[in-house]
This record gives C-alpha cells, structure tokens and sequence, in this order.
C-alpha cells in the first residue's frame, strides 16, 4: 500500500461486512464512499428526503473532516434517490449545503437501497491540492 493512500473507517456495519472504507485519499483527492443517514443502527429522518440528505451529507464531510477538510474542498457530489418526489427535497438540503462552493453535482433515482426505509444516498469528492 502506497503512503500516498489512507483510509477511513466509519464504524458503519456494512463497511465490516462489504469490505470498503468510508473515505480514501490517494494523491490530492478524496473520495467519501455512498453515505445515508444512518448512524450506526439508526436511522435518522426516516420518511423525510430533506432530513436524510442533510444528515447523509454532514456525515460525509465529517469523514472529510479527518482529512482536515470541509465543505470548500467539494468538488463533486451525487445524490440517489428513490422517488422523483423528493428531487425539490433533496436539492434544497443540496443548495443549503454547498451553495458557497458549488460542486459538479449529478442526481439520479434508483429503484432502491438495501434498507427500504432510506430514501437518499450521497457521495463527495474533494480536492487537497494546491
């Protein structure tokens, strides 16, 4: 393994179980694996898309955090969802969010998640060069 490279682990059970890590920096970037709003066995927000984006997305800049890295270094999100009714939900967590930095941002609906009760998934990239 490169010194280059470092991961983060999360404590979430299905990064024990699926074999990933939360976030890795390799080189100037840093990439926060598909982030939902569970916390441990809890999930937070359950039936509201506003509630699950805001809570997914804090907990993938806090896995920025241990890079020494916050919201200005995204560069990058995406955003799942599983119902085109939560896309003015989801987007408005977005915007308050990221407004100030602006990320490339790709949104898509996916017929689901391997726990029925959670409506968004999110992942950001981030950049720590120069």
């Amino acid at each position: 393994m490169s010194d280059a490279v470092r991961r983060v682990q999360s404590g979430s059970p299905w990064e024990e179980s699926f074999g990933f890590a939360r976030a890795v920096a390799a080189g100037d970037r840093v990439l926060v694996a598909g982030t939902t709003s569970f916390k441990g066995t809890v999930l937070y927000g359950e039936g509201d898309p506003y509630e699950q984006a805001k809570v997914a997305f804090t907990s993938a800049l806090e896995a920025l955090g241990e890079f020494g890295l916050d919201v200005a270094s995204v560069i990058r999100t995406r955003m799942y969802l599983t119902h085109v009714r939560d896309v003015d939900a989801v987007g408005r967590a977005h915007k308050e969010m990221f407004d100030s930095v602006r990320p490339v941002s790709t949104l898509l609906v996916v017929e689901g998640f391997v726990d029925p009760r959670i409506l968004v998934e999110v992942e950001i990239e981030a950049f720590r060069g120069a």
